[in-house]
């Protein structure tokens, strides 16, 4: 959403103009994700046909939200080059233009517009992130002490001095000026967390709980429950350019959590360890060297990778190398909560390879519970434009 990877849009935030490099990668490290297949594009992975579309169980869920979510992706899919080499933005022009006034059955609309194709072999897995809602207050107060930092203005990217000529290709890193003028790697989590930022960033709110506010920035935007009962949204602006390391692993590795511990390898058994061991709460989230920086969202859901909101059980992350953004996809995974129409308009750091998914399950306990303990394998089948697969063949 977070969120959000590859992001070429401007943000104006805190008198800085600035762009999102990723939503924040939602592996905690409790579940082992399959190595991405080895190649660059969905195309270099391979595309077949798949099923007929007249065949795929559309009548048996709700393709009036997917076409929704597919209406609010338009606006962005027609202006922007698909990197995934499958689909060019001409091609999107006909089923965007049927769903401006599609009436009838949207399960229709799907059968009409699109043909069903696999990349690789279509084997899929599948985990899910949800929106948190945590405690928080627009002014610092007893009990809400934790900053919720806006995009600093000294975090820019350059080439750090000793990177040689011949080897500075592609984006460069993120960092910050020293007072010797060299550009040196940002503060990490620890160092922002003791203070190298108080007074020189913006604060946009303040939250109450540092554990929840973790969790809060893995997913990449959330919802902070203000003291007078109202509720803010925030969504990701940036990242720190340092690390992000999933501390579930070298908690199962300490042997924290997992097979032989009071402690489940999920989201859950983390905070619960993290409460049960307040002396070393800092020591542990401190390993992730990533801070996520944030902005306040005025929009009816959190802001995805292309800038239009998701929704919960329509949206789902995908590589956008792989997938092209604002395209349906259907999943039949062994979690049958996941099967069904899902559109692509998001991505995440963790979120790399073909048939690699996010789904996202919105907000409250329930999506909190569903996310924390997806992790599941399948098919995938990706609905692209009619007459894409027979131009691919030429």
């Amino acid at each position: 959403m977070r969120i959000l990877a590859g992001l070429a849009v401007a943000l104006s935030l805190a008198g800085c103009t600035v762009i999102p490099d990723a939503r924040p990668p939602q592996d905690l490290g409790t579940v082992e994700v399959p190595e991405p297949v080895p190649a660059d594009t969905a195309l270099a992975a391979g595309v077949m046909p798949g099923p007929a579309i007249e065949t795929m169980p559309f009548a048996g869920f709700d393709a009036a939200p997917a076409l929704e979510a597919f209406r609010r992706s338009c606006d962005k899919i027609l202006f922007r080059e698909d990197t995934s080499g499958l689909t060019r933005r001409v091609d999107w022009q006909a089923p965007c233009g049927a769903a401006t006034n599609w009436s009838s059955d949207p399960a229709d609309f799907f059968r009409s517009q699109f043909e069903t194709a696999i990349v690789a072999d279509g084997s899929a897995f599948a985990t899910g992130y949800y929106e948190p809602e945590i405690l928080g207050s627009r002014e610092r107060r007893p009990g809400y002490e934790v900053p919720v930092y806006a995009y600093p203005s000294d975090l820019e990217r350059a080439w750090p001095a000793d990177v040689p000529e011949e080897e500075r290709e592609g984006r460069p890193p993120l960092g910050r000026y020293d007072e010797n003028g060299e550009f040196v790697r940002y503060f990490e989590r620890s160092e922002i967390a003791g203070g190298a930022l108080e007074g020189k960033v913006p604060v946009i709110a303040w939250a109450a709980d540092p554990v929840e506010f973790f969790f809060l920035q893995i997913q990449g935007s959330g919802l902070l429950r203000l003291p007078d009962g109202g509720v803010m949204r925030i969504g990701y602006a940036g990242q720190n350019g340092r690390e992000y390391v999933a501390i579930g692993r070298p908690m199962r590795e300490q042997g924290l959590i997992g097979e032989g511990t009071d402690y489940p390898t999920s989201m859950q058994g983390i905070i619960s360890w993290l409460r049960d061991n307040p002396g070393r709460q800092d020591e542990i989230l401190d390993l992730n060297k990533s801070w996520i920086f944030f902005r306040e969202l005025d929009t009816e859901g959190p802001l995805g990778s292309i800038e239009v909101p998701v929704f919960a059980r329509d949206s789902v992350a995908v590589d956008p190398k792989f997938v092209p953004y604002g395209a349906p996809v259907w999943l039949d995974m062994e979690s049958d909560v996941a099967d069904g129409l899902w559109i692509a308009q998001d991505t995440g750091g963790a979120i790399k390879g073909a048939n690699r998914f996010d789904t996202f399950w919105g907000n409250g306990a329930d999506a909190r519970q569903i996310a924390g303990e997806m992790s599941s394998s399948g098919k995938a089948y990706l609905l692209l434009p009619k007459g894409t697969l027979a131009r691919l063949k030429q």
